[in-house]
């Protein structure tokens, strides 16, 4: 965790409410990325991301005394379980389930655990980036950040093949673009990624 950032989360648990505004919204990009991957497994519908993490945020910020850890990573966890909670009631209402089916929200907690796992690791671990033993802060959070500065197209392709786990021919297919011109797509996409995370260190 970057020395703001560790700041931060303790002045907001001294009560420091533009702290805990800025600690909250340090964290959105994450949450949208995290909702978006979510959301798009299970509901092939137009759900507005924004206004999911919106609402989570909010939880969060109300039930911010609940909170009890202290480091990045047990905040990270929190966040991402008010999320996980509020998309399966998503995922619930939108099919329709007659009563709560805890498998499908423990499934679904699992998934974003899948997906959290993802980010962390790095897309781009094996090319070596110097944030993973620069910065102490979530790598997760800040490979996050950096994918929603890419470019559209880059951060779509990102998306779909690594997080979304799908092949370059399903990929081509979701952007209607060819095969060929999708993977050229994805190393200039990773390219950038790189020099993205160069600059969050």
């Amino acid at each position: 965790m970057k020395a703001g950032t560790v700041n931060l989360l303790q002045q907001a648990r001294s009560g420091v409410a533009v702290a805990r505004g800025a600690l909250f919204e340090s964290y959105r990009g994450y949450l949208e990325l995290l909702a978006r991957v979510e959301i798009g497994r299970r509901l092939q519908t137009k759900l507005d991301t924004a206004d999911i993490v919106q609402e989570t945020v909010l939880e969060a910020h109300r039930n911010f005394e609940s909170f009890r850890g202290t480091t990045e990573p047990e905040f990270v966890a929190w966040l991402r379980g008010i999320l996980a909670h509020r998309v399966a009631n998503l995922v619930r209402h939108y099919l329709r389930a007659d009563r709560r089916d805890l498998r499908r929200e423990q499934g679904l907690e699992v998934n974003f655990e899948h997906t959290s796992q993802v980010l962390d690791r790095g897309l781009i671990a094996a090319q070596n980036t110097p944030s993973q033993q620069v910065s102490q802060r979530e790598q997760g959070v800040l490979l996050a950040d950096a994918i929603g500065r890419l470019p559209v197209d880059y951060r779509e392709v990102v998306v779909l093949r690594h997080l979304e786990e799908l092949p370059f021919a399903e990929v081509a297919q979701r952007m209607g673009r060819s095969v060929d011109s999708v993977q050229k797509l994805w190393v200039r996409a990773l390219v950038s990624l790189r020099r993205l995370m160069k600059e969050a260190v």
